[in-house]
């Protein structure tokens, strides 16, 4: 049998192969063995984004305590508006991805820029002490200028009064774009209708918009087309293919 020669190069070669096989079972393992902590990290931060935008989150509180405390996840059936029965685990962005959780949104339709829809939205319920639901707390997002603009909209049980919104996840430039995380520009949307006297979406983001003490967000300053991804994304899911229907339940006392 002839001796291995590890400075040949069939040598080199099978030194590199064995090495790349060793560092991909390294990282194979370490993937499954770190997915259980991610996803416990990952609903953490999904928590503490729902009690920022209900004014919940305050410092050193515990974050599980308090949102199992005050928080009620609901599934919303888009096309109705009705809570309906499904998984606890519901995973929105794996529903849109899945045709048979899901709608293709036509051109006009998609005015978020987000091509499909799933059929399910979860919302949540902000109850007092006394069982009362205060907030629901609806997820929006949309295109911006680079990205996906992921946020929570907090309203009143009425459906149209806004108590706040959040960004929490986008890839928008910062100092510019990146300013729908600035508190001082979230705070415009405190107290703002949703839609108009005749239910139509009528919150708006765009120069000058403030004017419009009842619906009006002025736009950020240098960013027009993520403003413009905040203003789109808000139209859509104010509307009909969005929770325009489970809107219009609420304002009648029907949810």
């Amino acid at each position: 049998m002839s001796k291995f020669n590890k400075d040949s190069i069939g040598g080199t070669l099978t030194v590199v192969v064995l090495l790349s096989l060793i560092c991909s079972l390294i990282v194979a393992g370490a993937a499954v063995l770190l997915k259980p902590t991610q996803e416990v990290q990952k609903q953490l931060d999904k928590q503490k984004n729902i009690l920022q935008v209900t004014g919940l989150m305050q410092p050193n509180i515990d974050v599980q305590a308090v949102y199992a405390k005050n928080i009620e996840a609901k599934l919303v059936d888009l096309n109705t508006g009705d809570y309906v029965d499904g998984p606890a685990n519901f995973d929105a962005k794996a529903a849109v991805k899945d045709p048979a959780q899901s709608v293709a949104l036509s051109a006009e339709e998609d005015l978020a820029g987000i091509r499909t829809r799933a059929n399910l939205a979860e919302v949540y319920l902000v109850k007092a002490d006394d069982g009362q639901v205060k907030q629901i707390v609806l997820p929006v997002y949309g295109r911006g200028l680079w990205s996906t603009m992921y946020g929570f909209i907090s309203i009143q049980p009425d459906g149209n009064t806004v108590n706040g919104i959040t960004y929490y996840e986008h890839g928008e430039t910062p100092g510019l774009g990146g300013e729908i995380e600035n508190p001082r520009w979230q705070a415009q949307f405190e107290g703002k209708k949703l839609l108009n006297e005749q239910g139509q979406p009528a919150l708006h983001v765009g120069k000058g918009a403030a004017a419009d003490k009842e619906h009006g967000i002025d736009a950020i300053s240098g960013s027009t087309l993520t403003s413009n991804g905040v203003d789109h994304s808000f139209k859509f899911w104010l509307g009909q293919k969005g929770f325009g229907p489970y809107l219009a339940k609420l304002k009648a006392g029907a949810n």
